[in-house]
Parts: structure tokens; C-alpha cells; sequence
């Protein structure tokens, strides 16, 4: 049996309980020749298909990054596709490398932000996280940063208080004052109390001896 059999899809399940139960079996076992056929599925001309493939491949990433690594140019390839469950799944299989491989991320930035740009709102939270991670290395170019504080500049507000805590762990390798100079000009915008008290809990700790 095809491992594309196997899917919810063509199980007939509307839920994603098939494709996390293979996932998980797939990361335990370390099976890098199904994982290799679903990355090839993701470029199958079944929206279905490729849509189950990609939720496999970053559930998977998100237990064993490594299986998933070797296929980095097919998420890329995802990207471009006019099918934005398959962009945001692509930007969600390249957040779980981000943290062991960011060098496989830190070169095609701008392809990422240009499918960020044009997708959902789940696509921009997982780029907000990429970026975050990235500028959170050692090394990192430091244009991550920039693009990371200019995108808060933007942010949707229901978004801010987590771009906000996604950005604070990179900020004491960065530029800690740059993300509290926009934080304390967003918090204009801001009317809802808890979504506040978030982005002040990010200014506190940024205003602290050190950001944590």
C-alpha cells in the first residue's frame, strides 16, 4: 500500500487524525523513503493530496526536523502555488527547521516573506516565528531582525501581543530598544485590556537588566 493511501483523504476523513497518527509513525520509525514520497506529493495535481502530504511532512518536522530537512526545495517549490493551505503548510514545515538548520532558511528570507506577503494570517505568524528563531542565533544575518521589527510596524492587532513574545526571545542578541520603540508606538492601537497587559509584559522584560 502507497503511503498516499493512507492519508485522510483517501480514507475518506474530513479530520487530520490519520495524517498526525502517520506523522508520528513515521517520525518514530525514521522512515525517510515515505517520507521522500510525500514530499514528491506535495507537487501532485490532487489539491487533496497535496494538502494531506504537506500537514504530514510538517507534523513530522515538528517531531524529527531532520527527516524532513533533505526536502527543503519542494517547501520552497510549495511556496509559489496559488493553493494557500499548501503555502502556509510549506512555511509551517520551514519554521520546524528553522531552530537546527537556519542555514537552510537565512539565504531565501525573501521568498519567504513574498509568500507571507500574498497568504493567510497562519502564513504570517509562521514566518513571524522563522524569523524570530533565525534572529535568535548566533551568526544570524542581522536583516532577520530588521524584517522581524518592521513587521510588527504592520501587524494586525490581533496578532501583535504573540508577534511581540515570539520577537522577545531574539532581542538580546538583536536590538532590544528597536522592539520597544514600536511596541510602545503600537500600544496606541491597542484597546483590548489582556492584549495590553501582553505587550507590556514584552516592554517590561525588554526595559529589564537584560531581555529575556
Amino acid at each position: 500500500m502507497s503511503v498516499l493511501d493512507r492519508l485522510a483523504g483517501a480514507l475518506g476523513r474530513n479530520d487530520e487524525q490519520p495524517n498526525i497518527a502517520l506523522a508520528i509513525e513515521l517520525a518514530t520509525a525514521g522512515d525517510k523513503i515515505t517520507v521522500a514520497e510525500l514530499a514528491e506529493a506535495i507537487g501532485a495535481k490532487s489539491v487533496a493530496v497535496a494538502n494531506d502530504a504537506i500537514k504530514v511532512l510538517y507534523e513530522i518536522g515538528e517531531r524529527r526536523p531532520a527527516l524532513i530537512a533533505p526536502h527543503v526545495d519542494e517547501f520552497f517549490r510549495a511556496l509559489k502555488s496559488r493553493n494557500n493551505r499548501l503555502v502556509w503548510g510549506a512555511l509551517s514545515a520551514l519554521d520546524t527547521l528553522t531552530a537546527s538548520r537556519p542555514e537552510l532558511i537565512g539565504l531565501r528570507l525573501p521568498e519567504i516573506l513574498e509568500a507571507a506577503d500574498r497568504s493567510s494570517v497562519i502564513a504570517k505568524d509562521k514566518t513571524v516565528s522563522m524569523l524570530a528563531t533565525f534572529a535568535s542565533k548566533s551568526g544570524a544575518a542581522p536583516a532577520a531582525w530588521g524584517l522581524l521589527v518592521a513587521m510588527l510596524r504592520t501587524s494586525a492587532i490581533n496578532q501583535t501581543p504573540m508577534y511581540a513574545e515570539l520577537a522577545l526571545k531574539a532581542a538580546p542578541m538583536n536590538d532590544p530598544a528597536a522592539l520597544a520603540k514600536v511596541l510602545n508606538k503600537r500600544l496606541g492601537d491597542i484597546g483590548q485590556p489582556a492584549k495590553r497587559r501582553r505587550i507590556e509584559k514584552v516592554l517590561r522584560a525588554l526595559e529589564g537588566p537584560k531581555a529575556r
